[in-house]
């Protein structure tokens, strides 16, 4: 797990050391135990190294074939390096270090592009050709390594983290004003190559780049939708849990402790049963983000199942007043607005974990592949409807009131019935407070309206929700993490697991009103039954409502909403946010979310724009 940067000049001139140096120092912290350049005239590579197979100098980067053609820069772990090394061997391929990244390499030079579909991990790598003058660069099947990049007349430059690449900008970078608006109305963000800064884009999940001869393409290497097609669904519960052994297992491949994020839902539970009783590792360190009785997020009741199993768990329990004093290093690690302060409690969990393990586990995709949210009743009730299986409908949405108590799925179904403009229109409606000047940047092509709350079927929605929901709270996830210094894995994104449980029937996802069927039925004698049998979905949440009705918030916020600089955004209307705060602290509404979303967006403005 790493850091990588590099520069690619397109008119003619040789690559200052000087500017990759400074992409690799505001990079640092992702790469503490070593770093290394390549420049060759007009292009540059940088790297900075965290150590985790072959700790060894063997493992420096940039990694040069045995034949000088070939320069590698790589951040991430391909876990199946051991087999995929075994394979080259019989091909008659020599190795001379214990490195995932030679492997990478080697793979690449013998079997070209085509070797990205033999990986199972998570990676943003970049391979200089010495001899065609080009560059390749590939991201991992579902975005889980960041991949950055400038694209201008004279230049292509990319990075793992936005920073680095601001350093290349010489006039203020400009935001984004129509990944803003989706920001704001939909909570959500990544959900195409566009950033906050204008002049920065992503590579998007599962694309390669190719540069050659001043011309850059970029292209999609890896279908989503095209591959579960392709591949036959679990017949059992015992199938899947054979699976999701394999991808645990894969996932332990390290020189280095591993630790696993428990925060007591089933996901991450799961990991760390898997890890006591199938792979007998009962020495496990666990990290738990725990509050007050009672209070947002809490989840202690299900983390204690574990007290008298695992003897090395360790606990956080962020606060109004940590988060103040976090504040702008949070908001700073992660160079764009985030809408909500769940991120935060997985900040705090990692500056836990370093002090034990350099490698962590967590449940992140689960949700996605196994409609562990309950937007994806809505989706279901949409698909039964669609499909005219209406005694199937009546059976589950009976199920789904009795389970819940709740009408949410309901509401969400007639939701994603409507036409997108009228989506669209409800979230504004919704939000109150948007200026209206700002209302145009919204429009009818927006992809969540659009696409993903457009999706037909339970089984599109869930692809969709790869396609364009999952990466932000990857991205999330990779900056705390890589913040401290700490690799992130996450099993259930092993590319085996995800093709197949989308693959598989519906009914195995979402039964009798219970989701994650498949899971739970595999993971009997397995989980805790108080966790396996749990209905409630939590997820990293935070007590923010009490958070920001405290004095010292208070005078934060209204500081904040009131200020010159907030008015003249012309973005949020303040005498309407301030009335909305009023309410929120007479403990009349929660409206938490948008009250961080307003004070982050503030603080990210004056950070980078102004």
């Amino acid at each position: 797990m790493c850091g990588i940067v590099g520069l690619i000049n397109f008119d003619q001139q040789k690559v200052e050391e000087g500017k990759i140096k400074k992409m690799m120092t505001l990079l640092k912290h992702r790469g503490p135990d070593d770093e290394g350049t390549m420049l060759n005239n007009t292009v540059g590579l940088g790297f900075v190294r965290l150590s985790i197979i072959d700790l060894t100098k063997a493992g420096h980067q940039p990694m040069i074939s045995d034949d000088g053609r070939y320069t590698i820069i790589f951040n991430g772990e391909i876990y199946n390096y051991l087999e995929l090394k075994k394979e080259l061997e019989g091909l008659g391929i020599k190795f001379y270090t214990n490195t995932d990244t030679e492997v990478l390499l080697k793979a690449y030079i013998k079997w070209g592009e085509e070797c990205q579909h033999k990986f199972n991990g998570m990676w943003a790598f970049v391979i200089y050709d010495k001899v065609e003058d080009s560059i390749f660069a590939s991201r991992d099947r579902f975005g889980i390594k960041p991949f950055y990049y400038i694209h201008t007349k004279e230049f292509f430059a990319f990075a793992s983290e936005i920073p680095a690449l601001l350093s290349l900008i010489e006039k203020k970078p400009t935001p984004n004003f129509k990944v803003i608006f989706e920001y704001l109305i939909y909570n959500r963000t990544d959900q195409t190559e566009n950033t906050f800064f204008s002049e920065i884009n992503k590579l998007q999940h599962g694309s390669k780049i190719n540069i050659k001869d001043q011309q850059v393409k970029i292209q999609k290497w890896y279908d989503l939708k095209l591959n579960v097609s392709k591949t036959k669904g679990f017949k059992s519960p015992d199938e899947y849990k054979e699976l999701i052994i394999s991808a645990v297992s894969l996932c332990m491949r390290s020189d280095l402790p591993v630790g696993v994020c428990l925060s007591g839902g089933i996901d991450s539970s799961t990991i760390t049963s898997v890890l006591i009783k199938e792979l007998n590792k009962p020495d496990v360190n666990t990290f738990s983000a725990v509050y007050n009785i009672g209070q947002a997020g809490n989840e202690s009741e299900f983390i204690d199942e574990y007290k008298n199993i695992l003897a090395n768990r360790f606990y956080i329990t962020p606060n109004s007043q940590s988060l103040l004093k976090d504040l702008q290093e949070f908001t700073q690690t992660h160079s764009e607005p985030m809408p909500s302060t769940s991120p935060y409690a997985q900040y705090k969990l990692m500056e836990l974990a370093k002090k034990h393990v350099t490698v962590t586990l967590d449940g992140q995709g689960a949700d996605e592949q196994l409609a562990g949210y309950h937007d994806f009743f809505g989706f279901y009730f949409k698909d039964l409807v669609l499909s005219g299986r209406i005694g199937t409908l009546s059976s589950e949405t009976y199920n789904y009131i009795k389970e819940h108590n709740s009408t949410y799925g309901l509401k969400t179904f007639f939701y994603f019935l409507l036409p997108v403009k009228a989506r669209t229109k409800i979230r504004i409606k919704k939000i109150r407070y948007l200026e209206k000047e700002f209302l145009k940047y919204g429009n009818n092509n927006d992809t969540i309206a659009l696409k993903l709350y457009g999706s037909d079927s339970l089984k599109n929605a869930l692809i969709n929700h790869f396609e364009y929901k999952l990466e932000h709270l990857l991205k999330w996830e990779d900056s705390n993490s890589m913040h401290f210094s700490v690799e992130a894995r996450v099993p259930f994104l092993d590319y085996r697991l995800v093709e197949k449980t989308l693959a598989s029937a519906d009914n195995w996802k979402i039964r009798k009103g219970i989701t994650k069927y498949i899971l739970r039925e595999s993971m009997k004698n397995v989980l805790p039954e108080k966790i396996r049998t749990r209905k409630d979905k939590i997820g990293f949440e935070t007590p923010q409502d009490e958070w920001f009705r405290t004095s010292q918030w208070e005078k934060i916020i209204k500081e904040t909403i009131s200020s010159e600089s907030f008015k003249k955004r012309r973005i949020i209307n303040p005498e309407i946010a301030l009335q909305l705060y009023q309410r929120h602290l007479n403990g009349k509404e929660n409206i938490s979310k948008e009250i961080w979303k307003w004070l982050n967006l503030e603080l990210w403005f004056k950070k980078y724009i102004d």
